[in-house]
C-alpha cells in the first residue's frame, strides 16, 4: 500500500489543500453586499413599505435554503413538527449560524395566543445602516424577518413575519423584534398534537 502512515509533504503552500475551517463569511464583505442589496432595491421601489417587502422576499429565499442545510447537517433530515421546537431552532441554531450567537430574547405576545417576538438588541443588518431622515421608519430587519419567515414556512408553520424597532430605555439606538403571528392552521395543529 502506497502512502499509508505518511504524513504528505507539500513543496509550495500553493499545493496544500484548502481547510474547511469555520464556515464564517467577512462582515465586511456580508456589509457590502447588503448596502448593494439594499441601494439596488431602492432604485427599483416609490416607498419604504415596498422596499421593505423587497428585502423580505429576498430574505425568504435565504430562509428557505439555511432549513434545507440545517436540516440536511445537523438534523439528519428531520424537521420540527410542534410549535415551540421550531420557535427554539430558529431563535437558537438558525440565529447562531446565521449571526454568531443565539437571539437576545423569544417571547409570545401578551395580546393574542398566535404572536411570538424574536429580539435582538443590535441586529447585524441594523448595525451599520444610517437611515436618511426621509426614510422615516425604513428597518433593514425585514430581511431577517424574510428569513424567518422563509424558515418557518418550509417548515410547515405558515406565518406572517415583520421587523420592529421597539425604543429602549436608555439606549440611543432601539432594539428590532421580529413578530411572528402564526396562522389559524398552525395553532389548530397545535391543538390537536396536545
Amino acid at each position: 500500500m502506497i502512502g499509508v502512515g505518511k504524513i504528505k509533504q507539500y513543496s509550495n503552500i500553493l499545493d496544500k489543500p484548502l481547510s474547511k475551517g469555520k464556515q464564517e463569511v467577512s462582515l465586511s464583505a456580508f456589509a457590502f453586499l447588503f448596502s448593494e442589496l439594499v441601494q439596488y432595491n431602492q432604485t427599483q421601489v416609490d416607498n419604504i413599505a415596498e422596499l421593505e417587502r423587497r428585502l423580505e422576499d429576498a430574505g425568504y429565499a435565504v430562509g428557505a435554503r439555511v432549513l434545507e442545510l440545517l436540516c440536511h447537517r445537523d438534523k439528519g433530515n428531520r424537521r420540527e413538527t410542534r410549535l415551540l421546537g421550531i420557535l427554539s431552532f430558529v431563535h437558537s441554531t438558525v440565529w447562531k449560524v446565521l449571526f454568531g450567537k443565539v437571539a437576545d430574547s423569544l417571547e409570545k405576545g401578551t395580546e393574542h395566543e398566535d404572536e411570538y417576538m424574536i429580539s435582538e438588541k443590535e441586529l447585524l443588518v441594523n448595525k451599520f445602516i444610517s437611515i436618511p431622515k426621509d426614510m422615516g421608519t425604513f428597518n433593514c430587519g425585514a430581511f431577517v424577518a424574510g428569513i424567518v419567515r422563509g424558515v418557518l414556512d418550509g417548515a410547515g408553520f405558515p406565518a406572517v413575519v415583520t421587523a420592529h424597532f421597539v425604543p429602549m430605555e436608555g439606549q440611543q439606538r432601539p432594539r428590532t423584534t421580529i413578530l411572528i403571528k402564526f396562522a389559524e392552521e398552525v395553532l389548530r395543529r397545535e391543538a390537536r398534537l396536545g
